[in-house]
């Protein structure tokens, strides 16, 4: 009998498969931050920040797939980029991630599928209105925390991309009748012009 799926439980395994890869290639789940005294400089897994890194959570093992991904390589070789993004950046650091990865383009969450909650618009570790620091008003049952990354658009791409073809249309047929009037007055202007020169 199959068991049955959530949309969470694809966080779930993008977790456990970053973490078996980790595991196996014998680099730590966490980046600890050693004092600077006690650094050392032959282990190529130390870090010299003050914040550990937690490489179990979605957000690092996104930044690690996303930045493996793109260029091509094993997630061993992106493990100290997806480290210094997730420390400097934090979770919101993976939209510029995935905008940098663009070509710096800004992504558009509403055509292009987000990185972090697979389109679903919440945040996928379903925080407490607490940690995420909530008004004391919005923490009752059924909040909804938006994705930190597309910030909750909707990932519709069939359905946006028909209102904007409506728009698009409205706009050219505006444009169109712009011209029509413009060149209608140009002709009367000519018409107006050429009457007064024919009689002077």
């Amino acid at each position: 009998m199959p068991t049955s799926t959530t949309v969470f439980d694809q966080f779930t395994r993008r977790t456990a498969d970053v973490t078996a890869q980790l595991t196996a290639l014998g680099i730590p789940l966490t980046a600890p931050a050693p004092p600077p005294a006690d650094l050392d400089p032959t282990d190529p897994w130390a870090s010299s920040y003050p914040v550990p890194v937690d490489r179990s959570s979605l957000a690092w093992c996104t930044a690690v797939t996303m930045l493996a991904d793109h260029h091509h390589t094993g997630i061993d070789r992106q493990v100290l980029a997806a480290d210094a993004l997730l420390r400097e950046l934090g979770v919101r650091g993976l939209a510029q991630l995935h905008s940098d990865l663009h070509a710096g383009a800004p992504v558009d969450y509403r055509f292009t599928r987000c990185p972090y909650c697979s389109g679903i618009g919440e945040d996928p570790t379903q925080p407490t209105c607490g940690e995420v620091g909530c008004a004391p008003w919005l923490e009752f049952a059924g909040h909804d925390h938006p994705c930190p990354v597309c910030h909750g658009d909707d990932y519709q791409p069939q359905w946006v991309a028909e209102e904007q073809m409506t728009e698009l249309e409205e706009r050219l047929a505006d444009a169109i009748e712009e011209r029509e009037e413009r060149a209608s007055l140009r002709y009367r202007l000519r018409a107006w012009l050429y009457r007064r020169t024919v009689r002077s």
